[in-house]
């Protein structure tokens, strides 16, 4: 193997290790939701992601960037959140196109139950994989994360 072969050996392997804590991730998160709130991981990340927001609602295309959900996915998955009362539809005044998700108190009440939950979990799987050595280093970097997106090195701009 040549350097230029290494090199994309190295990403390839960077990639296999980030897409293993990745899954490990959502499988549990998967479990504990669906248990604890009747939540799919993608669900929980539409609640958490319109709480986030001012009035605590999104148009339909910042929800499906948000979850990296397709337009037709993001519409079924709204559709499935409405029907439980979690979400609503609310038309944009401003451009009779647009339309805006919206949390309903019900879906904030759901969120703040699941939250705990989601946020536990997330600290045992991680604190998990710190214990495996191929797992570990990147778990470390994703604890330090926060910080260099916060206060970035000198020759680094904020992303």
């Amino acid at each position: 193997m040549g350097i230029k072969d290494d090199a994309v050996e190295i990403r390839a392997q960077g990639w296999r290790t980030l897409a293993a804590l990745h899954g490990l991730i959502e499988a549990a998160l998967a479990r504990a939701l669906g248990a604890h709130a009747e939540l799919s991981v993608v669900e929980y990340t539409v609640l958490d992601a319109l709480s986030r927001q001012d009035g605590w609602h999104m148009r339909m295309q910042q929800l499906a960037r948000a979850t990296a959900l397709s337009p037709s996915a993001t519409t079924r998955l709204v559709t499935r959140l409405e029907d439980r009362g979690l979400l609503t539809r609310i038309l944009c005044i401003d451009d009779r196109r647009g339309i805006y998700t919206e949390l309903t108190p019900a879906g904030r009440t759901l969120l703040d139950d699941a939250e705990p939950v989601h946020a536990a979990t997330l600290e045992r799987v991680l604190a998990e994989a710190r214990e495996s050595a191929e797992l570990a280093p990147l778990v470390e970097a994703l604890h330090t994360l926060p910080d260099r997106l916060v206060r970035p090195s000198a020759g680094q701009s904020a992303r």
